[in-house]
């Protein structure tokens, strides 16, 4: 529709400028050793504190910029070094508890802390002995404690998402004072908890205490990025909160002067609203089995575009080198009749979901919104939805039909095929089944077609973005074939607060993902707790609540997954998140100056792995 319209009208572009082109492309990018990015963004980030901003381009940034503990391995289920070398789960001496080969030995975790006595997992991790500060700092454990510190003190951190971080971290503040201590160095207390550090290590290792929960460290480890001690703690108070609206010159500096410890560093000289300068450093930790550095780019150049079509009209011409962009698959035609492009069509990791606002608070009720609270009803609309057609029609076959349990089936060790049973395959069966349900519950229609309550025409609206309009369009002809209207609402620019905490909606579109790492924090967030989360609809389910919570705090593996595929059906049987389709992410680069681009997961082409296999064209 709009999509296709603004290709033809890019096409025709192209062929225009192209009878007046002299010469070959990629002038437009002087610097041989730097790679130019365009990122399609309303506006870039003026601030770079990494805990700031997790919107568009900020925790690309971020990520560059900063380093976390670990980085994880959904594939192979390990955490990768970053800032940490190594970890491990330990008894109440310190003691590793490990296989004979080095891994984690699940069964005496088990015996060990399945022991009432405990409240708490002990986790040990060494970090590299040679990591510095972009300012030339040495990086201790003392950075993050200070940083883990602060994540849980909201008195000085004013921030909600640092908190849900480090919610398993077993270390409280109430009011800015310190009520339970969980992280543990030797000059914070470790001895006094019986984990002896020799002098020599004081600079390396770190305890932590966790929640008795086998995913408590994925956020720790992952997402929260270290912050240096020396930089932030002179100047954040209870007066001058890490996350300010409103900083003071002394943070505001430091906001836009980044100090970090990652792969690259702000040129903040070169980099303004147009575009954002880093620049690698050649003393990073991290390198090559060779010794080699990490990354063979000098220096990274974002450059800001504020509509999909002129970026890519830029990566045509040669002025970009990579599109940090998901574009529509419409686009695969143009491409492919491309030369030096690199196409990447990565398999999605979100899953497309219509949310039911079933349970709305009492001042948010009305007939039609009722019907929502029927599983039935709920049932009967899910029957509707067709994925290959929305994957055929709205992402023009780049896509792949998603789990009712939610679950993609990559993940075969806890993927439950048993969730997508519960409908029929054959569409005209599941219509035929939805129509007989809603004779029952709706039997009235008008003219039209339309079921009918009350005399009034059964209208649900459904919450998306711009970009999103094509899936409601589908949606609506969809459920016309079982009487239901269905209308696109614009869900505006701060969806959470306006609409969705505030039970003011009927429907809406949700993207969601869960795996083995986020398990643990994403299952009560979708559909335990009630309040200020994911879970808009406000599903009460005291089985399924009873399930997440086991699946929570089993230290059995096995168990862990056995409920994990005991859970997908009967998220399914909720009809609550209703899958439509998980979307490929197409991104796409060129590649007359450098070659190496990785297809990652859920990922644009501009992603780590690329970053680490791209090589210099000779003689470009």
């Amino acid at each position: 529709m709009t999509k296709r319209l603004m290709l033809f009208l890019l096409v025709g572009l192209l062929a225009v400028s192209s009878a007046g082109c002299v010469g070959g492309r990629g002038s437009h990018r002087p610097d041989p050793n730097t790679l130019y990015v365009g990122s399609v963004q309303s506006s870039f980030p003026t601030a770079y504190m990494p805990w700031l901003s997790r919107e568009g381009i900020a925790p690309t940034i971020a990520g560059l910029l900063y380093d976390s503990l670990f980085s994880y391995d959904e594939e192979t289920g390990e955490y990768l070094p970053s800032i940490g070398r190594e970890w491990y789960y330990v008894d109440k001496d310190g003691k590793p508890i490990l296989t004979e080969d080095g891994h984690i030995d699940y069964a005496r975790l088990e015996e060990i802390y399945s022991d009432p006595g405990y409240d708490h997992l002990a986790v040990k991790v060494i970090i590299h002995d040679n990591i510095t500060w972009s300012d030339g700092v040495p990086l201790t454990v003392e950075d993050i404690y200070y940083s883990f510190d602060l994540a849980t003190n909201h008195a000085l951190s004013n921030h909600a998402g640092a908190l849900a971080w480090t919610s398993d971290l077993k270390h409280k503040y109430n009011n800015g004072v310190l009520i339970e201590k969980g992280i543990f160095t030797y000059d914070h207390g470790a001895l006094e908890q019986g984990y002896y550090i020799p002098p020599e290590e004081k600079d390396t290792v770190i305890y932590f205490h966790v929640n008795k929960v086998l995913g408590a460290v994925t956020p720790l480890f992952s997402s929260v990025l270290i912050l240096p001690k020396h930089v932030w703690e002179p100047v954040v108070s209870p007066q001058n909160q890490l996350n300010s609206s409103s900083p003071n010159e002394e943070l505001l500096y430091r906001y836009t002067h980044p100090v970090g410890s990652g792969a690259w560093v702000l040129d903040t000289a070169e980099s303004g609203s147009q575009q954002i300068v880093l620049r690698r450093r050649p003393d990073y930790h991290l390198t090559k089995p060779d010794g080699s550095p990490l990354y063979a780019v000098d220096t990274i150049k974002f450059i800001l575009y504020q509509e999909s079509n002129v970026a890519i009209y830029a990566l045509l011409k040669g002025h970009i080198d990579v599109l940090d962009t998901s574009v529509s698959s419409n686009y695969l035609l143009l491409f492919a009749k491309e030369k030096d492009l690199f196409i990447s069509n990565a398999p999605g990791t979100f899953t497309q979901t219509l949310v039911f606002n079933l349970n709305p608070v009492s001042s948010e009720r009305n007939p039609v919104r009722n019907l929502l609270a029927d599983a039935e009803f709920r049932q009967a609309m899910a029957l509707a939805i067709n994925q290959e057609e929305l994957i055929k029609n709205v992402l023009d076959g780049a896509g792949e039909r998603a789990s009712a349990g939610l679950m993609r089936p990559s993940l075969t060790d806890f993927y439950n095929p048993e969730a997508d049973k519960l409908l029929p395959e054959d569409y005209e069966a599941r219509l035929a089944l939805a129509n007989s349900i809603l004779d029952r519950i709706v039997p009235e229609k008008d003219a039209s077609g339309y079921r009918l309550l009350n005399g009034q025409r059964i209208t649900f609206k459904i919450l998306g973005s711009p970009g999103e309009q094509d899936v409601v369009s589908f949606l609506q002809i969809q459920f016309k074939k079982i009487g239901i209207d269905v209308q696109y609402a614009a869900k505006g620019a701060q969806p959470e607060s306006t609409y969705l905490y505030t039970s003011k909606f009927d429907l809406t579109l949700q993207g969601v993902i869960f795996s083995l790492s986020n398990v643990d924090i994403m299952f009560p967030a979708h559909f335990t707790t009630l309040g200020r989360s994911s879970n808009y609809g406000r599903l009460v389910n005291d089985k399924l609540n009873q399930a997440i919570e086991e699946m929570r705090y089993t230290l059995n593996l096995n168990r862990k997954y056995e409920l994990l595929k005991q859970i997908q059906p009967m998220i399914a049987q909720e009809y609550y998140k209703v899958p439509l389709y998980t979307s490929n992410v197409i991104s796409v680069a060129r590649t007359d100056r450098f070659t190496g681009y990785q297809v990652v997961e859920g990922a644009t082409v501009f992603n780590s792995a690329s970053l680490q296999n791209l090589r210099r064209v000779e003689g470009r």
